[in-house]
């Protein structure tokens, strides 16, 4: 069954909005409190506008689409599905919005999940602050942001993960150990089902895994994804 559930259609991304100095930002954290200190954070930020906050992925997918922001800072774990299966979506909707993971998963191999699905930064909770103004000011100029605690960690496993899997590889190992079928896993990132399979081969062959119930253990044991929310 797939974790990400059905939702209603949503509007197409709209025009782009005036050009502007201001960096318009969306907040989408589901603990209310988190999104009220993020939201003054960034507020006292000179050029940074918070224009809207979500708490589950459904809501981040309406308003990102109505509001059209520059950044979209985006938490890890959201009620309504795994907010890694929405990056295509939301670039789909917002193709001009810059994605920043805000998330307490320090393990790289969640990092290049997220890069690998369309993020555009990688922020841990513990240090969002100044180093979120600067997520937000760099990936809307263009720029990837990467938590320094992971860049040297990243750096030094030579951009693999675990077995020497590829950000690509471990983007389809997670959403398979999540119980996806091929062709939902190609949906989501944007691949043939037959490119999957592909992709699925090479990840028994590296893990020395060959069944569904051996990649989820396999998933859990390495922290590739979190089996109560995402």
């Amino acid at each position: 069954m797939s974790a990400f559930r059905t939702i209603s259609p949503l509007p197409e991304a709209s025009a782009a909005p005036p050009a502007t100095d201001t960096i318009h930002v969306v907040l989408a954290d589901d603990h209310e409190v988190v999104r009220e200190g993020l939201a003054l954070v960034l507020g006292q930020a000179d050029g940074i506008d918070v224009v809207g906050t979500a708490g589950d992925v459904e809501t981040t997918l309406r308003i990102v689409a109505t509001r059209q922001p520059d950044v979209l800072v985006l938490d890890l774990r959201m009620p309504g599905g795994s907010t890694i299966e929405a990056l295509p979506r939301i670039a789909q909707l917002a193709p001009r919005t810059a994605v920043v993971i805000l998330t307490m998963h320090h393990h790289p191999a969640a990092a290049r999940a997220a890069l690998a699905a369309g993020a555009n930064g990688y922020v841990l909770k513990e240090a969002a602050g100044v180093e979120l103004v600067q997520a937000v000011r760099l990936t809307h100029a263009g720029s990837t942001y990467l938590a320094p605690q992971l860049g040297a960690r990243i750096a030094a496993d030579r951009g693999g993960g675990p077995d020497g899997l590829a950000p690509r590889e471990l983007a389809v190992l997670r959403l398979l150990a999540l119980g996806h079928t091929n062709p939902e896993v190609g949906e989501r990132l944007h691949l043939s089902p037959r490119t999957v399979e592909s992709y699925r081969a090479r990840i028994q062959q590296k893990t020395r895994r060959t069944s569904r119930a051996q990649l989820v253990r396999y998933a859990l044991d390495h922290e590739l994804f979190d089996p109560d929310g995402d």
